[in-house]
């Protein structure tokens, strides 16, 4: 098989970061969900994927909408709306697990953070909720 002769595929580095610290935001635009929950990997070739997964729990002090993303420096890498959104029947219902992952074709070869992102629509989003760990790691891809 080539693509085995040439490595393709292949992962090269992984890079993780961890958070228990419940995090809240009133925010109706996006904001960094957790300034310790980000990953800096610096691909080594330009047309190398990074792959990201971020997982984490969620709850609303109204029970409204609230939005995730992930970003890749200032980039959202989501939708206007983001990736992922929870909402809760009432206010400060149990907390809802949740998970975010992207291809991500960078093109560079500099240092790049990737990082989730929150937004509600009325009360107040909490990150990490209940100070349950948070996670987020980012997989360097050799080009196929």
């Amino acid at each position: 098989d080539y693509s085995l002769i040439k490595g393709d595929g292949k992962i090269l580095q992984v890079v993780t970061a961890t958070d228990s610290t419940e995090r809240s935001t009133t925010s109706s635009s996006f904001v960094t969900a957790s300034n310790t929950l980000s990953v800096d990997i610096t691909p080594s070739s330009s047309s190398n994927k990074i792959y990201v997964i971020c997982n984490f729990n969620s709850k609303n002090s109204t029970g409204s909408l609230t939005s995730y993303t992930l970003y890749r420096d200032s980039s959202n890498l989501g939708a206007t709306d983001g990736m992922v959104q929870t909402t809760h029947a009432t206010a400060n219902q149990l907390t809802v697990t949740a998970s975010m992952s992207i291809l991500d074709s960078p093109s560079t070869t500099s240092q790049i953070t990737y990082q989730p992102y929150v937004k509600c629509s009325s009360g107040t989003a909490y990150f990490n909720a209940n100070d349950l760990k948070g996670t987020i790691t980012a997989f360097e891809v050799s080009a196929w």
